[in-house]
């Protein structure tokens, strides 16, 4: 893909037109990470082309997730114990605007999301038509397991139904914030449910939201991430408790 140069060595394919607001503008990319030696550094290998401000938080990992994040330059902050989504993409935000991060990416670990397409998710913040954006699975036609496809659906229409704003991907690790977005997040919850009550921030604070096609990489691995059963269940009853407390 060809892309015009705009930020010191970055590259920002369509993008030129903001290339004074880049030029000044801190992005941050956030990974929430468990046990993902695997791919960790290939996924900060890609968003490098964006951005060298990377934060990974090692969710009390066991493997060597953080070992790899550091020789690779990062910025790395551990839990001793296994938080959740929730717990890593807080502190990992926390940290970006102590740092005063203009601009937040959060990107999935398990090499599920092309960092190629990071320029298109970058481009309605600094245009100043959006607070956050998301990047839609479910936008662009394509192929996706079914178990996976019924559940987003099912946590899309849970979302809506609970707290009353709708998404096509409700569920979708990677997203971007800008300042006054990341500063109203006011996440209480640990886990994967940490997705929908970002919604219920978006909705609380009338930030302006916008959804990007992207395309989902699926692999055995990816796969083998995620909600399961299980977790999918207990989601569920920890959202109804977010209902009832929020």
């Amino acid at each position: 893909m060809d892309c015009e140069k705009i930020q010191g060595n970055f590259s920002y394919n369509g993008l030129t037109n903001y290339s004074a607001e880049l030029s000044i503008m801190r992005i941050y990319a956030i990974i929430p990470a468990y046990n993902e030696e695997r791919n960790i550094g290939k996924v900060i290998e890609g968003i490098k082309k964006y951005t060298n401000n990377i934060i990974v938080v090692d969710d009390g990992s066991n493997d060597g997730t953080s070992k790899i994040a550091r020789k690779e330059g990062v910025k790395v902050y551990r839990h001793i114990i296994n938080r959740g989504l929730g717990g890593a993409l807080g502190t990992g935000i926390k940290a970006a605007l102590s740092e005063n991060a203009d601009i937040i990416l959060t990107i999935d670990a398990d090499g599920q999301h092309d960092p190629e397409e990071i320029p298109n998710l970058l481009k309605p913040i600094v245009s100043g038509d959006a607070d956050v954006v998301i990047g839609s699975r479910f936008l662009k036609n394509q192929r996706m397991p079914i178990f996976r496809k019924t559940g987003n659906y099912f946590f899309n229409f849970i979302t809506f139904l609970f707290f009353g704003i709708w998404s096509t991907d409700s569920q979708s690790g990677m997203r971007v914030f800008n300042k006054k977005a990341a500063e109203s997040l006011r996440t209480l919850t640990s886990g994967m449910e940490v997705s929908s009550e970002i919604m219920t921030d978006i909705k609380t604070n009338e930030l302006r939201l916008k959804e990007v096609p992207i395309r989902a990489i699926y692999t055995s691995y990816s796969l083998s991430k995620g909600q399961g059963f299980w977790v999918g269940l207990k989601t569920l009853a920890k959202l109804f408790i977010l209902k009832i407390t929020k």
